[in-house]
């Protein structure tokens, strides 16, 4: 994958990533605010915010006619919001390039935030976070951040709560964007089928009013942990869903890719230790996996599982049974190939789309600043030595530093506490 990177003197990033071959063609807007920049009365608001921007701009007055011009392309779109950004894009047949970079740009640069829409909106992102909170295997993932950063942004639903949601007014939304959608924390990425020059010129003229001033910040994530902390969330269900899991390192830190070489050891793909341990020996759950997410100010390792409820804590003992051997074994050179193998081809595969290519490079520009290939990027991953996965083992596998969440029929947390021993 080739790709440019141009630093407008507004301080607006452009990233580009042309494939002549491409049949489609991707525009994504990033903006380098989400969740972590907000404060305990608007949590939630970033997502809301990408939301609203779909009822209306002043090109497009209203919803539908946004996602009538977009359907009549041909196109997918959407948005999203994490902690550390938001996102809006469009994709279609290369040839609409450039009426779904008018409409992005549109929607990022110039929504209405209408007062009725934002009335109605509440109820819609309320029965989202009600549905997810239906879904266990997803918001098992909830209750672990807040187990393991509490009452601070990195520890809080990105989407908020009922209760704050329905607090926000179109003042909110007003004073959010003003602070965070300026220049310098915007990047505008094309990958796919198109013309260097052509895009470019575009995105000067478009981009050329947005507010060039400094950005307000976020707070410094909050990281220490004294003693091993669990949560159970108890619920009647036919599965017990949890997390186990520890801090790790920053993005950017050295370690990075060592870690998620050391994720792949454990749980990445059907001949992993997990995978083969918990689900094929031991027949006890369906999906089990192990991954390092990684933050600009933070990391989490963790392992994630779906077991039958009577065997939550074998499959608990079994995880940490692979956590102590990565400790004090050497990670043999075959299954340390084959990881490497594994994590690169799945790189390769995961960018053959131009959306995405165009989240790949962007999300790294905003936790990094400095976008890499995946070719740069497995070059990380080969250079990854046992002896590192067994110093990062030993570093972070601490019986101090273990998180449970965990969501089930289970009520008593000694029962588990007494299990969580490395």
């Amino acid at each position: 994958m080739k790709f440019k990177k141009i630093i407008l003197p507004s301080g607006l990033r452009v990233i580009m990533a042309p494939s002549k071959e491409s049949p489609t063609a991707t525009a994504l807007v990033l903006v380098a605010a989400g969740s972590k920049y907000e404060d305990k009365r608007i949590s939630g608001l970033s997502h809301f915010l990408e939301h609203v921007c779909f009822k209306g701009t002043t090109k497009r007055p209203s919803a539908l006619e946004i996602t009538r011009e977009l359907d009549g392309l041909g196109a997918q779109f959407n948005a999203f919001t994490s902690q550390e950004y938001t996102g809006y894009f469009a994709k279609a047949e290369a040839s609409r390039i450039h009426k779904l970079l008018d409409i992005v740009s549109d929607l990022y640069l110039n929504p209405t935030f209408d007062a009725a829409e934002v009335e109605k909106e509440k109820g819609v992102i309320v029965q989202e976070i009600n549905m997810y909170e239906d879904m266990p295997m997803r918001h098992v993932h909830d209750i672990f951040m807040g187990l393991m950063y509490g009452d601070q942004p990195a520890g809080w639903n990105i989407a908020g709560t009922p209760e704050i949601v329905r607090t926000m007014t179109r003042e909110d939304f007003i004073a959010y964007r003003k602070a965070h959608y300026v220049a310098s924390a915007t990047t505008v990425i094309v990958a796919g089928g198109f013309d260097e020059k052509k895009i470019l010129k575009e995105i000067k003229e478009k981009f050329s009013a947005m507010p060039a001033g400094k950005k307000k910040g976020k707070i410094a994530v909050n990281d220490a942990q004294k003693k091993t902390a669990i949560f159970i969330k108890h619920k009647e269900t036919d599965q017990t869903h949890l997390i186990l899991g520890m801090r790790s390192k920053k993005v950017s830190h050295k370690d990075s890719y060592a870690l998620d070489v050391l994720a792949s050891v454990l749980g990445g793909g059907m001949s992993s230790r997990l995978f083969q341990k918990i689900r094929d020996e031991m027949g006890a759950a369906y999906y089990v996996r192990a991954w390092n997410d990684a933050y600009t100010d933070h990391g989490i390792f963790g392992v994630s599982v779906g077991a039958g409820n009577e065997q939550a804590k074998d499959v608990i003992i079994a995880v940490l049974a692979e956590l102590r051997r990565l400790k004090t074994e050497l990670v043999p050179e075959h299954e340390l190939n084959k990881v490497k193998q594994y994590l690169s081809g799945n790189l390769f595969l995961e960018v053959e789309s131009t959306d995405a290519q165009a989240n790949f490079l962007g999300g790294q520009e905003i936790l990094t600043g400095k976008p890499l290939s995946p070719q740069e990027i497995v070059k990380k991953i080969k250079a990854v030595t046992s002896k590192d996965l067994m110093r990062l083992a030993n570093e972070i596998f601490r019986t101090d530093k273990l998180n449970l969440a965990l969501i089930g029929p289970f009520k008593n947390k000694a029962e588990f506490d007494k299990l969580l021993r490395i």
